[in-house]
């Protein structure tokens, strides 16, 4: 079997170039080599796709107890409070290291640090600092640019990850560890095994699993498949958070329109022959357009069904052009080329499969049940985000949690070099398989989102499992018999992530937050994560 050679210490491989994967590297660099896999080009992702902002406690007005009880009443009872008062507590100096790193945060000069704060569904008060309404480019262009300076860090475009390697590929190795990756070069088609002493996964949510999502093509959930194959837990994947407001257009089904929008005052209407109608959102909650995002997205749900309609409008006119222009750029232009004019007209907008609230179950330095395993961001369950996330805490987590979790692989990862068995495809043969990956590709997107949407019943659940699991083995029978590639790679881990979902979903006997049951519509009055476990199980390839 042919081994690759050691080195005198190996280097820590980050799974993903957002911002979750980008902070560990950076916070990395200075001490260890590090290796980012970007299984697309570097300015893909979600991080770039983040309009809304980034949390940060830092007004006269606001306080920790303050974002923490925001944060609570938004994850509907499932959100663990130390995890949140931890990253609440260290939201203000989250933003100052973005400040430090460049971010072009929109300025204003009477607001704290400098900075324009704006205010979500679901907060209190203003304090999200954005850049614009294209927060997430402007963070991610900031620290990508860092990180091609900095002759530490090796950027790896069009890499996948395929597999972890772990104790279990080992003859003879008794103690359970992450040993290294087995990594896809999409472009030469070549597998080359990697030797780290920790290896992070930053890779992302399973938005793709839906028909419907505001998600990029990244998002398929590769972390997580990776890290319940190597037998960690996973929770809480029943809840997928649902964007209210996704642009509904032939041209655009992936657009976000941000949540920035309506704590500005744009008001979700009824259409109706005559153009936008009444506003629909004060008969479903209190709080109108600015309730947390579960309760906005069932509410449109609920009135598209009930009228019969392919989508809602989002009516910003009275905001007027000029406001419209400065504060939401990207959603004016985009929306202007697609030809909508905002100022003049409603939006559009339909809810669309956002947020993955769920993930691999880490403590809050990334450490996975599998030693020299690490994960950060979307990929992972904290406890922050409970059964529903509040808006724009995520882009938070990334950088306070990814912080965290940088400092405690400097003190683990200094093992040297393992040597590992080299990745083998002697068996498996080339294949056109591009119609075969296609096809399931649509029936289990499908089926996600007809049978596993924003409102669910037992029955079909149990008929979304039974279709997911012979999809999965037709998934698995290929993937063992031919030659890989990043298709048969994402689908192989969606079909995984698909499966996941759906039976946390069936273990959940009540309606909470984002997993709402017309056969348990109640709330149980004692809140639990849904935990899965399986055993590590040895691989044929």
């Amino acid at each position: 079997m042919n081994r690759q050679g050691t080195d005198a210490v190996a280097p820590v491989v980050v799974i993903g170039a957002g911002l979750a994967g980008l902070t560990v590297a950076l916070q990395l660099a200075a001490d260890r080599r590090v290796i980012v896999l970007a299984k697309r080009s570097l300015e893909e992702g979600a991080t770039a796709w983040a309009q809304g902002g980034i949390v940060g406690v830092l007004g006269e007005d606001d306080s920790v107890e303050s974002h923490v009880r925001d944060t609570q009443e938004a994850g509907a009872g499932l959100v663990d409070e130390h995890t949140a008062r931890f990253v609440a507590e260290h939201s203000a100096e989250a933003v100052a290291w973005l400040v430090d790193a460049g971010v072009p945060f929109t300025n204003d000069p009477d607001g704290p640090l400098g900075l324009h704060l704006t205010r979500e569904g679901g907060h209190a008060v203003r304090r999200i600092a954005h850049a614009a309404d294209a927060t997430g480019k402007a963070i991610h262009d900031a620290l990508l640019a860092r990180a091609r300076a900095h002759p530490n860090i090796e950027l790896r475009e069009r890499w996948m990850a395929v597999d972890l390697i772990t104790s279990r590929h080992l003859k003879g190795e008794r103690e359970q560890r992450c040993h290294g990756v087995y990594a896809l070069d999409i472009v030469s088609r070549r597998v080359e095994t990697l030797a780290t002493s920790g290896v992070v996964l930053a890779t992302g949510g399973v938005g793709k699993v839906y028909r419907y999502t505001s998600n990029p093509d990244t998002a398929t959930g590769d972390g997580i498949a990776m890290a319940w194959r190597a037998g960690c837990r996973v929770a809480n994947m029943e809840f997928i958070q649902f964007h209210p407001t996704c642009l509904y257009h032939p041209q655009e089904r992936s657009f976000l329109i941000t949540e920035a929008l309506r704590g500005e005052g744009a008001h979700l209407r009824l259409p109706t022959a005559d153009g936008p109608g009444e506003r629909f959102m004060p008969a479903h909650d209190e709080r109108a357009e600015l309730a947390p995002r579960d309760i906005v997205a069932r509410a449109i749900d609920f009135e598209m069904k009930k009228h019969g309609v392919d989508h809602v409008w989002l009516d910003a006119r009275h905001l007027g052009e000029p406001f419209l222009k400065e504060h939401f750029p990207t959603i004016h232009a985009r929306c202007l080329a697609l030809g909508i004019d905002i100022a003049r007209a409603p939006i559009p907008v339909v809810p669309a499969a956002h947020y993955t609230c769920g993930g691999v179950v880490t403590d809050l330095e990334g450490r996975t049940d599998l030693p020299g395993l690490y994960a950060v961001g979307e990929t992972t369950y904290t406890g922050l985000h409970g059964a529903n996330r509040l808006a724009s805490n995520s882009l938070l987590e990334c950088v306070v949690l990814g912080r965290g979790c940088a400092a405690r692989v400097l003190v683990d990862a200094n093992v040297p070099a393992t040597a590992l068995p080299a990745w083998d495809e002697s068996q498996v043969e080339d294949a056109d398989e591009q119609v075969v990956i296609s096809h399931n590709w649509d029936e289990l997107r499908l089926v996600m989102w007809n049978y596993v949407g924003i409102v669910r019943t037992t029955k079909r659940l149990e008929r979304a499992l039974h279709r997911i699991k012979l999809l999965r083995g037709e998934i698995d029978d290929y993937y063992a018999n031919f030659r890989i590639t990043r298709d048969l790679l994402e689908l192989r881990n969606l079909v995984v992530n698909a499966e996941l979902i759906v039976r946390s979903a069936l273990r959940r006997h009540e309606s909470r937050g984002l997993h709402f049951s017309r056969d348990f519509p109640h709330t149980l009055p004692v809140s639990f994560p849904t935990v899965l476990t399986r055993p590590a199980k040895s691989l044929t390839r």
